[in-house]
C-alpha cells in the first residue's frame, strides 16, 4: 500500500511533460533510443508513492552521469520494439524480450507475457505449477495477472512488466551504494521469508531473478518456474527425494553440488548470500565463485573447485551433516585452509561481512531470510 494513496492525484500533466522532455533531452545526449514516455509511463504506473515516482524520473534522467552522488544511472538501452511486433493471444504488438529453458518473454504494454515453448516433461521446471504457486503469492513476489493460452495453444502467464533486473544493474559493472544494496535486499528477503514461511523453495536465486520496477527499486522476487511446494510437488518430488539439478552457475548451493536431495529452504539463502557478495564487491560487482557455462565439460566440478578455494575446503567439523550426502565431499579433492572473510572480501565492510558469513557457510547454522532482515546492515 502506498504512503500516499493519492499522490498520482496531486501529479500535473505539465509535471509529467516535463519529466519526459527531462528524459528525452538526456537520451538524445547519450545516444540512445528510447522511448521517454514509456519511461516516465512505467514509473507512474509502477511507483508506489511520489517518492518512488521522483526516484525512477530522476535514476532515468541521470543517465550515464557519475556526480558523486552514490545514484545508480538507469539503464538506457533500446526499447523493446526493435524486432517485429506479434500477437500473444488477445495482446496484440507484442515484442521479444528474452528467452529461458522453457519460455519466451514478450512485452506487451505495461506487461510481461511468459509464453511457455516447451511442453514436454522436463522436470522440475513445470509452468502450471509455477502458475498455482505464484497465486498464492503476495508482493515483494512478482504479482501474476493473469493465465491464458494463445492462438497457438500455448500456456501464458502474464505479470507487471519491470523494466530492470538486479542482473542489469550488476552488468553495469560500477559500485553499487550501499543504500540501494540495503533497500533491494530488504526486498529480497522479506519474498524469501514469505515463501519459506509457507514451504516454498524458490531453486533459483539469481540476479536475474530479481526484477526491479525502476534503477532504485522496489525489488520482486520472480523465475518460479522450478520452485518446490509441499503440497504441489510432493508427488513429483517427495520431500527426501529432490531433484539436483536446480540453481544456475555460481549461485548454486553446496549441499546440492554433493547429492543431499533432503535440501531444503537453506538452498536460497546460499544463493541470496552469494549473490550480496557481488553487489557489496568493489570497485565492480564481481561473482564470489567461478562457474563455467552449462554446456562446457566440469563446469559443476568448477563451481567446487572455486568454492573450496574461495572460502576452504569442508571438514567433519565444519560440515558434519555432509558425511550422511551421497557424495560426501570429505578426502575427494585437494584440501584448501578456510580463510576469514576479511581476506576474501577485504573491500567489503565488516558489517556487510557479518551477514554474508552468515549466509555463506556450509552446514546448518546458516541463517534464515528472517534473521537475516534483523542484521544492522540492513536496518541502518
Amino acid at each position: 500500500m502506498s504512503d500516499q494513496s493519492n499522490w498520482r492525484d496531486s501529479l500535473t500533466a505539465l509535471e509529467r511533460y516535463d519529466n519526459i522532455q527531462k528524459i528525452t533531452a538526456k537520451a538524445a545526449t547519450a545516444g540512445v533510443k528510447i522511448s521517454a514516455f514509456d519511461v516516465e509511463n512505467e514509473a507512474y504506473k509502477l511507483s508506489e508513492s511520489r517518492a518512488e515516482y521522483d526516484a525512477a524520473c530522476s535514476a532515468e534522467i541521470a543517465g550515464s552521469a557519475t556526480d558523486g552522488s552514490g545514484a545508480v544511472p538507469a539503464d538506457l538501452s533500446p526499447e523493446a520494439g526493435a524486432g517485429p511486433a506479434v500477437r500473444v493471444g488477445p495482446y496484440e504488438d507484442c515484442y521479444y524480450v528474452a528467452s529461458g529453458v522453457t519460455a519466451e518473454v514478450y512485452r506487451y504494454r505495461d506487461r510481461a507475457l511468459k509464453v511457455i515453448v516447451e511442453t514436454r516433461d522436463i522436470e522440475p521446471h513445470n509452468p502450471a505449477r509455477e502458475a498455482k504457486i505464484l497465486q498464492l503469492l503476495k508482493k515483494p513476489c512478482i504479482p501474476l495477472l493473469e493465465t491464458f493460452f494463445d492462438q497457438e495453444g500455448r500456456f501464458v502467464l502474464a505479470f507487471p512488466y519491470m523494466p530492470l533486473t538486479l542482473g542489469t544493474v550488476l552488468d553495469r559493472g560500477a559500485a553499487i551504494p550501499d543504500s540501494l544494496i540495503r533497500k533491494l535486499f530488504v526486498d529480497i528477503f522479506t519474498a524469501l521469508e514469505y515463501i519459506h514461511e509457507r514451504g516454498i523453495i524458490h531453486r533459483d536465486i539469481k540476479p536475474s531473478a530479481i526484477l526491479l520496477a525502476s534503477p532504485t527499486g522496489p525489488a520482486y522476487l520472480s523465475d518460479f518456474g522450478t520452485a518446490w511446494h509441499p503440497a504441489l510437488s510432493s508427488a513429483s518430488e517427495p520431500p527426501d527425494n529432490k531433484i539436483l539439478d536446480i540453481g544456475t552457475g555460481p549461485y548454486r548451493a553446496p549441499e546440492v553440488l554433493f547429492g543431499n536431495k533432503s535440501y531444503g529452504t537453506a538452498v536460497d539463502m546460499w544463493g541470496a548470500g552469494t549473490m550480496l557478495t557481488e553487489c557489496c564487491r568493489r570497485p565492480v560487482p564481481k561473482p564470489l565463485f567461478e562457474s563455467r557455462p552449462v554446456h562446457e565439460d566440469g563446469n559443476q566440478l568448477g563451481l567446487i573447485l572455486s568454492i573450496f578455494k574461495t572460502i576452504g575446503s569442508p571438514t567433519r567439523e565444519t560440515w558434519p551433516e555432509a558425511a550422511n550426502f551421497k557424495t560426501p565431499p570429505f578426502d575427494m579433492y585437494r584440501t584448501f585452509e578456510r580463510r576469514d572473510w576479511d581476506v576474501v572480501l577485504p573491500e567489503v565492510s565488516q558489517s556487510w561481512r557479518d551477514l554474508i558469513a552468515a549466509l555463506v557457510r556450509y552446514d546448518s547454522g546458516r541463517i534464515t531470510a528472517g534473521e537475516a532482515l534483523k542484521y544492522p546492515c540492513l536496518c541502518e
